[in-house]
């Protein structure tokens, strides 16, 4: 396939220029005015951004244990849809990924499914049965395909369990990723339940060594936190979501269950608080924490945390930060995740997988009920969104067109 007549931008090759690409099942060629070779596919995608496959490093794939609430091939479906080639998908499933068997058992259905899917890659969790109390075999794990380790959903409530399994896992490849939100103060105020456990785990970061991400930061204080670790010398990444750079307790009391997330939203001072930290660079990763449920668990009187987001998230990031450069703005999709999970992808260096979004900015309405997610619950249902993905290539196989989708 050539792909022609499109703005291709790479900030691991620092490209941002009038581009096209040639591919196979990897990147063949890039350069200007390429003439098609004979019976080459031509893919016109004049106006439109050509980028590395966008990495969405913190979804909730409900597989296994909640088909109703989505699989791992309608949680593809809604990659694809949002222009994502890889996701990362945590581990708070029934039964929770501390198993290698079970890593084996949801990798071998994704590798024999009958539908093209984007990259799957699972994080498996610190402690078994995410109980916070006996670890993990973290090799192991990793050897049956773990990226990452995460008891998302709660924080290791142990420092000392939490600093026995960053040593136990000091040999083995992938960050450890904070759920920050400490339950105990969670009633008394969302800062300082979120704040209580990133200072904890910059300090279990900072004394083992073990490379360490925060998950969904969304308070002013965790913001600060991570800038002075990171003027103090200590490594860490973090990630940001749609919902909390856009969304605060207004929406959450004018939508209600719909807008039930953990953290929960924030004020305006924490959003704008996590849009400059984009912009400076303490916070790394776009994140969705795609987080499907029914819809009649959402609206009953004791709604689950979390919504749909893959779908969106593009659209979204673009809608709160306007003025982030598309360099920045792709890194933050595609490089930074793949370089913190260590795994292929966020660049289209020649010889490199054609993992490949394609997005244009263009107005669009969110309708949640034509979501391909399970999920059909959205804070942003009814939003305009001002980008969109139209097209996502994994492995060089064209696996959403949005030319042949039905529009929104």
């Amino acid at each position: 396939m050539l792909i022609r007549g499109g703005r291709l931008v790479d900030p691991a090759l620092g490209i941002d220029a009038l581009r096209d690409v040639r591919m196979t099942d990897v990147i063949v060629e890039i350069g200007e005015h390429l003439e098609p070779a004979p019976g080459e596919k031509i893919f016109d995608v004049k106006e439109a951004v050509v980028a590395p496959g966008f990495v969405d490093m913190h979804v909730h794939l409900r597989d296994p244990g909640d088909p109703q609430k989505e699989t791992f091939e309608t949680g593809g479906a809604a990659a694809l849809h949002g222009g994502f080639t890889a996701v990362a998908c945590m581990p708070n499933t029934r039964p929770a990924l501390d198993d290698p068997a079970i890593l084996d058992d949801l990798l071998r259905r994704v590798e024999t499914s009958a539908v093209g899917l984007p990259h799957i890659y699972p994080i498996a969790a610190i402690t078994r049965n995410r109980a916070g109390k006996e670890l993990c075999d973290y090799p192991s794990l990793a050897r049956s395909g773990a990226v990452a380790f995460s008891d998302d959903g709660a924080a290791v409530a142990d420092g000392s369990v939490l600093q026995a399994a960053a040593h136990a896992a000091l040999g083995v490849s992938g960050p450890f990723i904070s759920h920050c939100e400490n339950a105990a103060l969670k009633s008394l105020s969302a800062a300082l339940s979120e704040c209580s456990v990133v200072a904890r785990d910059l300090r279990v970061a900072r004394a083992t060594g073990k490379a360490w991400h925060f998950a969904h930061i969304s308070t002013r204080m965790g913001v600060e936190l991570l800038r002075f670790a990171r003027r103090s010398g200590t490594t860490v990444t973090a990630e940001v979501t749609p919902h909390h750079l856009l969304c605060t307790q207004d929406e959450a009391r004018s939508l209600g269950t719909a807008a039930a997330v953990n953290p929960p939203l924030a004020d305006t001072q924490d959003a704008r608080a996590l849009r400059d930290a984009v912009r400076d660079g303490v916070i790394d990763v776009f994140a969705s924490d795609h987080a499907p449920h029914t819809e009649a668990e959402k609206r009953g009187p004791d709604p689950p945390p979390g919504f749909s987001g893959l779908e969106l998230a593009l659209g979204a990031y673009a809608a709160a930060l306007p003025d982030l450069p598309l360099l920045r703005f792709v890194e933050m999709l595609s490089w930074a995740p793949a370089r913190i999970l260590g795994i292929p992808g966020g660049t289209l260096r020649r010889g490199s997988a054609a993992d490949i979004t394609v997005f244009r900015d263009e107005p669009w309405r969110v309708d949640a009920r034509a979501l391909v997610s399970k999920g059909k619950v959205t804070p942003f249902d009814g939003w305009t969104l001002p980008r969109r993905a139209i097209a996502t290539i994994v492995h060089g196989r064209l696996l959403y067109d949005a030319r042949a989708a039905s529009p929104t």
